[in-house]
């Protein structure tokens, strides 16, 4: 029973001996903060930032519109004639001019025929002059068998013009000229007026057709310069609006456009896609930053700019109001003006009020000073 009072002793003074060294050591610190006259320093947030200066000048606004390109003209040619097949002059893949041969019906029927109607017309107008000369010069004959002649020269002349044309039209000839895509006939071929006997494509220059929304009816006119992208040649081409439809779409609400694009070496071809650049209005004088500088929150948008506090930048948070974007750059309405600093990499780990370590491109070379002023 001794012993176990003595050890509860034991742990009583060493615990009333560490409260005590814990005490002094408490009181020592609060002497030496006292006498020092200083408090214990405070944690500062720092982010390093990267900024732009915030400038006016003139943005010019831009509609992408998502276009196909097509042929400048595009035929299917036909047979005029009934008949068979007797010729083919070019093959597929040829280029061909205009009013070449293509294709040659049998014409051996409509050849006799023409020869006959030949005669037929060589005799008609003979007897047409003797009766002329008759009638007129000595009075001899009737005047209704003079006229009778005349008739008949004349009708007969139509009648061989007439088979000389058809003769022409069993050979088949290119309208334009330009590729031939496509040929649907092949030796021996029965064809009748109407038959597709050949596809004709004529790429230069080749259309750009697109759909423009109704809203940038007032913006899009004939005439005005426009970039197109190929995305599938890596090409970026310059054009001209040829064409602006007069009819809005009910379903699309769109309007169609049409630009002529120079295809001289054949590279564009039908039914590629390409998007068309339209300038559609300049905004003079605009505040302008970059798309990603933005941060959206509930109410909108907001910017951070780096502002001077003393000797260091401080982050400020702005609530903007947009306006056109473009090339990755939006134009600013409000919330931001020229001169300021808009904090454009690291703004998205910062928030109001922090301290912010601004850098250059180059990441290490400090900007502008708060005490520097902008000329």
């Amino acid at each position: 029973m001794a012993f176990q009072d003595r050890g509860l002793g034991v742990l009583v003074l060493a615990a009333g001996l560490a409260l005590g060294a814990c005490g002094g050591g408490g009181d020592a610190e609060a002497a030496t903060t006292a006498a020092e006259g200083t408090e214990p320093a405070a944690f500062v947030r720092e982010v390093n930032v990267e900024v732009e200066m915030v400038r006016q000048a003139p943005f010019t606004e831009y509609v992408t519109v998502t276009g196909s390109v097509q042929a400048n003209r595009d035929v299917v040619v036909a047979a005029e004639e009934s008949g068979v097949i007797r010729r083919l002059y070019v093959d597929r893949g040829a280029v061909v001019g205009a009013g070449q041969a293509i294709a040659k019906i049998d014409d051996g029927v409509l050849s006799a025929q023409v020869d006959q109607a030949r005669a037929a017309a060589e005799l008609a107008q003979t007897t047409y002059e003797r009766r002329k000369a008759l009638w007129e010069n000595e009075k001899i004959g009737s005047e209704i068998a003079y006229l009778e002649a005349r008739s008949n020269a004349a009708q007969a002349a139509a009648n061989l013009a007439t088979l000389e044309q058809r003769l022409a039209r069993t050979v088949v000839r290119a309208p334009f000229a330009g590729f031939l895509e496509d040929r649907r006939v092949e030796l021996g071929s029965a064809v009748v007026p109407g038959t597709p006997v050949a596809r004709i494509v004529d790429t230069s220059p080749v259309k750009v057709l697109g759909a423009v929304p109704e809203r940038f009816a007032a913006d899009v006119n004939r005439g005005r310069e426009v970039s197109i992208t190929f995305d599938a040649l890596d090409a970026v081409v310059d054009g001209t609006v040829s064409f602006v439809g007069a009819a809005v779409d009910d379903r699309s609400r769109t309007f169609p456009i049409e630009v002529r694009v120079e295809n001289r070496d054949g590279r564009f071809k039908p039914e590629m896609s390409a998007d068309i650049r339209l300038p559609l209005r300049v905004v003079e004088n605009a505040i302008v930053v970059p798309q990603d500088a933005l941060i959206r929150d509930e109410d909108g948008f907001v910017v951070y700019v780096a502002v001077p506090d003393g000797d260091a930048w401080v982050a400020e948070v702005r609530e903007v109001e947009t306006g056109a974007a473009d090339g990755g750059r939006i134009v600013i309405e409000s919330g931001v003006e020229a001169g300021d600093r808009v904090i454009v990499l690291g703004h998205r780990r910062v928030s109001d009020g922090d301290r912010v370590n601004v850098i250059d491109d180059t990441g290490a070379v400090p900007v502008a000073g708060p005490d520097e002023v902008d000329e």
